[in-house]
């Protein structure tokens, strides 16, 4: 490396080049000579010829200016200039550079990102190899740490390649990892670590990893200040009084307010909430008051401004309020029990912190969607409504019900809605008439919905309904007694639940329902109700991840290797790499795997006393290797632009009106002018309309503009076809055809004129009577077709006719060369056939003999009019194809006869003057 000031060369060897600036001096200064540009006709051609020899001495000055700044930009750029470089690297080894990849490192990443790179930038500068050591585990395939020595440009690369991952990092197990790849540690060069600023929860703290790294060489750790580390989101809980959220930050600073969104499956913000950290805390609490129908679309719950995985709660089932219907079997709802006696006021309280309770008849309540019917002691159902309770349990719903007086008078026969056969009557346990005493609750039983909740050793049971053994069968019991009588029974019906508590909902038979043991069952019930869509089976198949999310808290796809998740393990289950956060579900069924549920409180990180701490900062350090390479290629640009205009290749656009004549237009339109005759009036046409060049360099044929847009259509489509036919056909070339006023336009580059006739015809100016005079005169033809023959159209005729002069017209002779100029022709159709064509009579025919006027009524344009594939756009009849062909072959005589005269009928006496010439 050269430093120059504030300016470092990271490949100097490329100023070396500088030296070849005198040696392009020289040789810019010479340029090739211009080529002329030269147009036809040969005249003109061979007028302008010169055989003196050019040469240019030497470049403008400021061309060469250009083009020795374009080569000093270039040897520049490659010499890649770096202003306010950073100092090299410590040591000789391999630099270890260690970089924390998990959830938190996806807060202000783009800057993480920055600095990485630059460590790996100035590696290939250095030609340093690196072990990049990525602390997180890298995929379900490979679930733990990478470390891997690589070449500077493979370290590059694999740098640019690192994401944030959507799980916490594991450093111990990548130093593991470090420690197989980093064998010779002798000479060893620097050790840095990008650190995310957060301590790992349960695994070893970074100052005992960065003081065991610290032995083999120097060491830096980069991390961000403790307000830029990133905040933790737990997931929800809902209540009573909507939802409520818990914030985590590292560490206590000062007052903080922050905002929190909830949105909807399409991104949508459905409700926004300002969390508040008071002074010297890490923790705050937000909460969303909304109606279940509001809290029931949340999809996912984000701290604004975070964009991170840990930032992030996506909601599921068990996050909306589930609808829990209350029948009122026994009248209570009437007001037959005082409201602290009665069963549904505990049912009530128990339920409304984490359902939407609804209470009524059990028809009313089946009318709408449930997840769980709840029924008090009320006997058994009957008739038509307990019909349709059993097939909304079978259909997938769960039926709770509570013992009591009734059902134990009513017990030991047949109930269909029971999950267990009862004994007659109930059991006394305590009181005074009893030798027992009060049961308590046995722990619950792993198998049962109710496991992990912790049993209070103040609930106790006085009172109950006892099942008959052989119908209670382990399977059916999810709660018992200490002395192993059922306290919960419950049997699967179809795709549904009936569940059965041996108590009543009150107080009368035990205190379980005045305990918080009460609402942690019915919420477990509630969880994996399925009346409704969403619920949960413990006992069904694992879910498969429907959708996850990556470090940056982004839902997409999930990736190869992810394992499915049992659906009573989503509360216990850790994201990882087989198990990333995300939804897990299948069908209606939706569960959410939070990475928030599964950390603790945020704990900045604790650097050991003497380790160099840096932190996610700019350094200044700018390459100028872009900028001088991107400027050199703008110089490039212009430069070919500059010697394209020098050399003639670039012209400045014509203008398309009246455009300048050149040398040649003016010697070919003189050279016509000859031939034609002397015309005072055409030669002032020549030289003020240049646009009449492309007609003399080309053959065409015209027509006259009426006006009427549908009959100039078919006017051009018609000339064209013919055109395109007599190309094809015959050795003449043409042009399109061309659309003149006769008023303004000029007519004697165009053999022929046709001229579509319609019974609003203007009267003719007098300005175009002398120049069609002048035209006819002069050898053109006109062609006039009266298209459907009728008397307006004839006037109209008749009336040009007398004012252009037209000499008698006399029907078509059989023996005209007219018939027979290319094909041998009979008659001379168009869209019409059999109609009379007229042309002028031998006797008055000048030019060679060919006639000046042509005029029918056959429609010819409308015959030969074709689209570019020569496709016909109008039938013709009666006569078919057959008619068309013919009316073709007549516009090529024509147009052969206008072009070469009575050429053809001088070949029929060819041997009559040879026969004179030979005596």
């Amino acid at each position: 490396m050269l430093t120059l000031g504030p300016i470092t060369f990271a490949m100097p060897w490329a100023l070396a080049a500088l030296a070849s600036l005198p040696a392009l001096w020289w040789l810019l200064r010479m340029t090739p000579p211009a080529p002329r540009r030269v147009r036809f006709p040969p005249f003109a051609f061979l007028a302008q010829l010169a055989a003196s020899e050019e040469s240019t001495a030497r470049t403008p000055w400021w061309l060469l200016v250009l083009r020795l700044a374009l080569v000093l930009a270039l040897i520049l750029g490659c010499a890649q200039p770096l202003i306010n470089a950073e100092s090299g690297f410590a040591g000789q080894g391999p630099v270890v550079l260690i970089v924390d990849d998990g959830w938190a490192a996806a807060k202000d990443w783009p800057r993480k990102r920055a600095t990485m790179l630059a460590l790996g930038e100035r590696a290939v500068r250095e030609d340093r190899p690196l072990i990049v050591v990525a602390t997180a585990p890298e995929s379900a395939e490979r679930p733990e740490p990478a470390a891997r020595l690589l070449p500077p440009a493979e370290a590059l690369a694999a740098l640019e390649a690192l994401r944030p991952k959507p799980w916490p990092t594991d450093r111990a197990a990548a130093l593991t990892a470090l420690d197989e790849v980093w064998t010779d540690r002798s000479g060893s060069g620097e050790i840095i670590w990008l650190s995310d600023g957060l301590e790992e929860a349960g695994g070893a703290g970074l100052a005992t990893l960065v003081a065991r790294l610290q032995r083999f060489g120097p060491m830096r750790v980069v991390t961000p200040d403790v307000e830029e580390t990133a905040m933790l989101l737990q997931p929800a809980e809902t209540g009573g009084e909507g939802a409520a959220l818990t914030l985590r930050r590292a560490g206590s600073g000062s007052e903080r307010e922050v905002d929190v969104l909830a949105l909807a499956e399409t991104g949508v913000v459905v409700a926004r909430e300002t969390a508040v950290f008071p002074a010297d805390a890490g923790e705050a609490e937000v909460r969303f008051s909304l109606p279940a129908e509001m809290t029931a679309r949340f999809a996912r719950i984000e701290i604004e401004g975070e964009n991170t995985v840990g930032a992030t709660v996506l909601a599921d089932d068990r996050w909306r309020r589930r609808p829990v219907g209350l029948a009122d079997a026994g009248g209570e709802g009437a007001g037959g029990a005082p409201p602290l006696l009665g069963q549904l006021y505990y049912l009530d309280r128990a339920l409304s912190g984490f359902a939407e309770v609804r209470r009524g008849g059990v028809a009313e309540l089946l009318a709408r969607d449930l997840a769980m019917l709840v029924l008090p002691d009320g006997g058994p159902l009957k008739g038509a409504a307990a019909e349709r309770v059993a097939a909304w349990v079978e259909a997938g719903g769960t039926l709770v019900r509570f013992a009591g007086p009734r059902l134990a008078e009513e017990s030991g026969g047949e109930d269909p809605l029971l999950p267990v056969r009862l004994r007659p009557g109930d059991r006394a346990l305590g009181g005074a008439l009893s030798w027992q005493a009060p049961a308590r609750l046995a722990r619950f039983e792993q198998a049962s919905p109710f496991a992990g909740l912790n049993v209070a050793g103040d609930v106790s049971v006085h009172r109950q309904v006892l099942a008959e053994p052989a119908f209670a069968a382990e399977e059916r019991v999810w709660a018992r007694l200490e002395d192993g009588t059922p306290l919960v029974t419950a049997r699967k019906d179809g795709n549904g639940w009936l569940v059965l508590f041996h108590v009543t909902a009150n107080a009368d038979w035990s205190n379980l329902a005045l305990s918080g043991l009460f609402v942690e069952m019915l919420q477990r019930l509630v969880d994996r109700s399925a009346g409704v869509p969403g619920g949960t089976d413990a006992g069904g198949p694992p879910l498969p991840a429907m959708a996850s999310l990556d470090g940056f808290g982004t839902l997409g796809t999930p990736p190869a290797g992810v394992r499915p998740l049992p659906a009573d393990a989503v509360t216990t289950t850790a994201p990882e790499p087989r198990h990333p956060p995300g939804i897990y579900g299948r069908g209606d069924q939706r569960l959410a795997l939070n990475l928030g549920a599964h950390l603790e409180a945020l704990t900045p990180a604790r650097l050991p006393a003497g380790v160099a701490v840096g932190g996610y900062r700019d350094s200044g350090e700018r390459d100028l290797r872009g900028w001088l390479l991107g400027m050199a290629l703008v110089l490039l640009l212009l430069d070919l632009a500059l010697s394209a205009a020098l050399r003639g290749l670039i012209q400045p656009a014509r203008r398309p009106v009246a455009p300048r004549p050149t040398t040649a237009t003016l010697a070919a339109l003189l050279v016509l002018a000859a031939t034609l005759g002397p015309s005072p009036a055409l030669a002032q046409a020549v030289l003020a309309d240049g646009s009449a060049e492309p007609a003399a360099l080309t053959t065409r044929l015209a027509y006259v503009v009426t006006g009427d847009g549908q009959v100039d259509a078919v006017s051009r489509a018609g000339l064209d076809a013919l055109a395109m036919m007599v190309s094809r056909r015959t050795a003449a070339s043409l042009g399109p055809a061309v659309g003149v006023d006769p008023a303004a336009d000029e007519l004697a580059f165009y053999p022929l004129l046709y001229w579509p006739l319609s019974p609003d015809q203007q009267p003719v100016p007098g300005a175009a009577v002398s120049r069609l005079g002048d035209y006819m005169r002069n050898g053109g033809t006109i062609l006039f077709d009266l298209r459907q023959g009728d008397a307006g159209r004839s006037f109209v005729l008749r009336d040009l006719a007398r004012r252009l002069d037209i000499p008698p017209l006399v029907p078509v002779p059989a023996d005209h060369v007219l018939r027979r100029a290319y094909y041998l022709l009979s008659d001379l159709p168009g869209r019409r056939s059999g109609e009379p064509v007229w042309i002028v009579d031998r006797a008055e025919q000048i030019n060679d003999g060919v006639t000046t006027v042509v005029a029918g009524s056959n429609d010819w344009a409308g015959a030969w009019a074709a689209d570019d594939t020569l496709r016909p756009l109008f039938p013709v009849s009666p006569g078919g194809e057959q008619q068309r062909e013919q009316a073709y072959r007549f516009g090529i005589n024509l147009v052969m006869h206008a072009l070469t005269g009575n050429y053809k009928a001088d070949q029929v006496h060819l041997p009559a003057i040879m026969e004179r010439l030979g005596r």
